[in-house]
């Protein structure tokens, strides 16, 4: 593309690109008529053809055996070079020998630590006014754990743990599995509340989860309250390193406590089961 808009827009370069070319074809030329020549003398002076093309190919090697060395030189130069540097530039993804810091959240993940659930709050404490003006419907909601995808249930107990143990924020669990009646009834409300009808959120296959704070024996939702607003940039950033995916990063529908563990072809469509789903919108 640059070379292109050079050549539209500037002559000085347009000129000398013409020069260029008209050179390269002239040098053709002449190498094309110093290899008939080459030829020609090679088969006048032997007794079969296939010695005078012999000959030939030889005289034409020996004319253009300094453009023949350049060419070898720029192919070899390239992969020699790029040999010669690899020690220094290494791209840490591609290079399985190179030493890197283990994410030790990720490692205890990996090697099957048992966390267990806490223990269920009071039903009073999700019926608030306050709880209720920031998640309609929430008394109805599903908080059992077991419903939960195994995989997922482990990374979000892990995700509570460090919550408290490196920031002090003692996580609850709003909602969990969401089956699609209830989230078809939570559409209704509005896209204010969530964008997704049923089958279209990972709360529907047990991989996604509300949570909120609890401060002083309340829940605490508000994202506008400070210190709630600060636990959910924590939660965030634990929930990333732990491999979920962060509502709060949302661009259309920022939902701070929601995490999700995404896996290709799970979503559906609202009909029902699909073969490939496309890739999910920012859903609660």
């Amino acid at each position: 593309m640059t070379a292109v808009l050079a050549w539209l827009f500037l002559p000085p370069v347009r000129s000398e690109a013409q020069a260029r070319v008209h050179r390269a074809l002239a040098w053709g030329r002449g190498a094309t008529q110093r290899w008939a020549q080459a030829g020609a003398r090679g088969a006048r002076g032997s007794r079969t053809p296939l010695r005078g093309r012999a000959g030939a190919a030889l005289a034409w090697l020996r004319a253009s055996r300094r453009g023949l060395l350049l060419a070898l030189a720029v192919l070899l130069l390239l992969p020699a070079l790029a040999l010669s540097l690899r020690a220094w530039w290494r791209l840490e993804g591609f290079d399985h020998t190179a030493s890197r810091s283990v994410d030790e959240h990720v490692a205890a993940l990996l090697q099957g630590e048992q966390l267990v659930p806490p223990p269920p709050l009071p039903p009073e404490l999700f019926s608030t006014l306050e709880v209720e003006a920031a998640r309609p419907l929430l008394r109805t909601a599903s908080r059992q754990w077991e419903l939960l995808d195994a995989d997922f249930r482990r990374r979000l107990l892990l995700l509570f743990k460090l919550l408290k143990d490196q920031h002090g924020y003692d996580a609850v669990l709003l909602e969990g599995y969401r089956s699609p009646e209830r989230q078809e009834a939570l559409a209704r409300l509005g896209p204010a509340l969530t964008q997704a009808g049923a089958y279209e959120s990972y709360h529907q296959f047990g991989l996604a989860a509300d949570v909120a704070f609890l401060r002083d024996g309340r829940i605490v939702i508000s994202e506008r309250d400070a210190w709630a607003l600060r636990g959910y940039e924590l939660y965030g950033e634990l929930a990333a390193s732990l491999g979920l995916t962060w509502g709060g990063n949302w661009r259309g529908l920022a939902d701070y406590g929601h995490v999700e563990l995404r896996r290709p072809g799970v979503l559906q469509s609202r009909t029902g089961p699909a073969a490939t789903a496309p890739a999910p919108a920012p859903a609660r």
